[in-house]
């Protein structure tokens, strides 16, 4: 019962506050972290920085680099939930109201509900004002591929499967973890979640060191990826979406991306909103070939953007009542 309402307590305030960026964010200190020890294992390995390894062609020791990713990945993941749960423990020695009161900012902290929202929509304003570069600069923001060059409908597609991608990760997936072992739980979570947002490129420099941490994300957020599209499908029974063509298009479509998961609400997006996502975009000046998800029944507009985060947030309120009868059942069987 004490997860339940440290649960929803960080769900409302998060929904009331957001992210509040004139503060240093617990993942920015994970992302500090994960830097150092990174950079710590490649001059441990190669006595230089990656910087100077690839100015010198130095030979490439893929074995090390990849005992070096687990070793980086258990160590974050690792001392991330300790951390959490050390600072817990000693405020519960002070007195147990504290600890309560610690346990629902961290969760707070974890939440990502109102934040998603908020960047994504300062997108769909520059989108409404005709403004096109100012959202292809916010979109930029957001996502990982070029953005100089797409247009109007573009970029919507881009901001909303940014929505419908993070809805699972940023949003339901810590929901879970939290439920099934409170904050120190979620919040390694979230470190596995950084982790892979910084080093799991299938770049020159990360390709062996990042594996482990790649690995670790999907295994994390296969079953909150498959929960977030089964509460997005439910979700989607609301007037104006098209509650037959997301589960259609969810059990068509949602292996059509090179993650395990992502594409499991992408898929349930592209059917409620009657659109098509995914497709070839350009990384770095090189077009990366994707399938699409969904069919092309009209253009995607800015609009959509606004739809989408509807549907993030009934899946989230959703997703809510059932992680807190998935804490009711743990908190029974421990």
């Amino acid at each position: 019962m004490r997860i339940c309402i440290a649960l929803t307590a960080g769900f409302i305030l998060d929904l009331i506050f957001g992210d509040p960026h004139s503060l240093i964010h617990p993942v920015q200190i994970i992302g500090w972290f994960i830097s150092a020890i990174k950079n710590g294992f490649q001059h441990l390995i190669y006595g230089c920085s990656w910087d100077e390894v690839h100015k010198s062609n130095k030979k490439r020791k893929p074995a090390a680099e990849w005992l070096a990713g687990c070793l980086l990945m258990i160590l974050v993941v690792a001392g991330t939930y300790g951390a959490v749960w050390g600072i817990l423990y000693l405020a519960g020695m002070i007195h147990p109201w504290l600890a309560r009161i610690l346990e629902i900012i961290f969760i707070y902290q974890i939440m990502a509900t109102k934040s998603l929202k908020k960047e994504s929509m300062k997108v769909y304003a520059r989108l409404k004002e005709g403004d096109l570069a100012g959202a292809r600069k916010e979109i930029s923001y957001l996502v990982g591929r070029d953005t100089d060059q797409l247009d109007e409908s573009e970029i919507a597609k881009a901001d909303i499967e940014t929505i419908a991608e993070n809805t699972a990760d940023g949003v339901i997936a810590p929901m879970f973890f939290i439920a099934l072992g409170g904050a120190p739980l979620g919040f390694a979570y979230k470190a596995v979640n950084t982790l892979d947002s910084m080093v799991a490129y299938r770049n020159e420099e990360l390709k062996y060191i990042g594996f482990a941490s790649a690995k670790a994300d999907d295994i994390a957020n296969f079953i909150p990826a498959r929960l977030a599209a089964l509460m997005m499908i439910v979700a989607s029974l609301m007037p104006g979406m098209n509650f037959l063509g997301a589960v259609k298009i969810f059990f068509r479509d949602r292996y059509k991306h090179l993650s395990p998961n992502s594409a499991q609400t992408e898929a349930v997006a592209a059917g409620a909103l009657d659109l098509q996502l995914g497709g070839t975009h350009t990384y770095f000046g090189k077009p990366v070939e994707k399938p699409t998800i969904g069919d092309n029944v009209r253009p995607v507009e800015y609009n959509d953007i606004r739809r989408m985060n509807r549907l993030m947030y009934t899946s989230a309120f959703l997703s809510l009542l059932v992680c807190c009868g998935i804490a009711y059942g743990v908190s029974l069987w421990i």
